[in-house]
This record gives C-alpha cells, sequence and structure tokens, in this order.
C-alpha cells in the first residue's frame, strides 16, 4: 500500500471543496481557504501530480441515461495465485459495466458493483467475465431495489487531528 501524501489543512480544505463540486471556480476556492488564487492552483497542481486527486469527472445519473440496474456481484475463485487470477482481473478492468471492483476478505474474493440497461444486459456481461474460466468456483447476485446513500466523497474531516 503506498504512503500516504502529506497534506495540511489548506490541501484538506481544498479538497473538501473539490469533492462537493469540482466546478468550483479557484478564486472562489481560494476565498474560502483563505489563500490567493494562485497558491490554490499550486496546490491543486501538486495534489494532481502526486495521485491525491485522480480525475476530474462528472456523476452522472445512471437512470437517466438508461441504466436503470445497480447489480452487486459476489464472485469466489478456486486459487487465488496471480496467474490464475489474471485474466479474470484483466476482463474486469476492460468492462466498462464494471464500475467498482474490490478484491475483498471473507466468504467471496471479489465484489463487482455493475450498472446495466436490463436483466438481458446483465446475463451477457456475466458470460463475458465469467464463462469458461475454470477458475471462478461460482458468483452470487444481488440485485438492487434502490439506494439510501452513493457518494465518493471521502470523510477527509478525520484525516487531520482535530479536524480542519
Amino acid at each position: 500500500m503506498p504512503a500516504p501524501v502529506p497534506l495540511d489543512a489548506f490541501d484538506i480544505a481544498i479538497l473538501d471543496i473539490l469533492q462537493k463540486d469540482n466546478s468550483v471556480p479557484q478564486r472562489a476556492i481560494a476565498e474560502a481557504v483563505h489563500l490567493s488564487a494562485p497558491a490554490v492552483q499550486r496546490r491543486i497542481h501538486r495534489l494532481e501530480a502526486s495521485g491525491v486527486i485522480r480525475a476530474h469527472v462528472a456523476l452522472v445519473d445512471a437512470a437517466k441515461v438508461g441504466l436503470p440496474l445497480t447489480i452487486i456481484i459476489e464472485v469466489h475463485i478456486e486459487n487465488e495465485r496471480p496467474d490464475r487470477t489474471a485474466p479474470l482481473r484483466a476482463r474486469i478492468a476492460a468492462e466498462s459495466a464494471v464500475q467498482q471492483c474490490y478484491s475483498v476478505t471473507g466468504e467471496a474474493d471479489y465484489l463487482l458493483i455493475v450498472t446495466v440497461a436490463s436483466m438481458a444486459d446483465y446475463e451477457a456481461l456475466t458470460k463475458r467475465l465469467f464463462e469458461g474460466d475454470d477458475n471462478i468456483r461460482r458468483f452470487r447476485t444481488s440485485v438492487t431495489l434502490g439506494w439510501l446513500k452513493s457518494s465518493m466523497q471521502l470523510p477527509l474531516d478525520k484525516v487531520l487531528p482535530g479536524g480542519f
């Protein structure tokens, strides 16, 4: 696991603003965190270069673009050796319907969050990902009925002692 990037209270405050709305102008961020706009710009560039800020993206409502089904898949494999799991990992990484994938402890080995338009699309997805792979013991599907919370915003108030 990579070492955390050293962050100060200004970095945390900037990140907190950007996580809520990445379109906030740097001048407004500067006013909010009590720095100059050039200082905020330098900090944002440093956060990008260090990999703390991984991407600038828009959060799209899946249902409004015709992808109403979110499905959680638990994948159980036979052998965890890297040479045996590499093909599955490559298929998962290449699959646009997979929104998130976690290697996990417990009964399952991987947990996937996928978004599809229909159950037929889901069936085709499972064939692409799992069919013919003798290292897949089984997979279990949970179709979501709705969501209580969906966020990629990190709890940055827990990063610095005493908050920010």
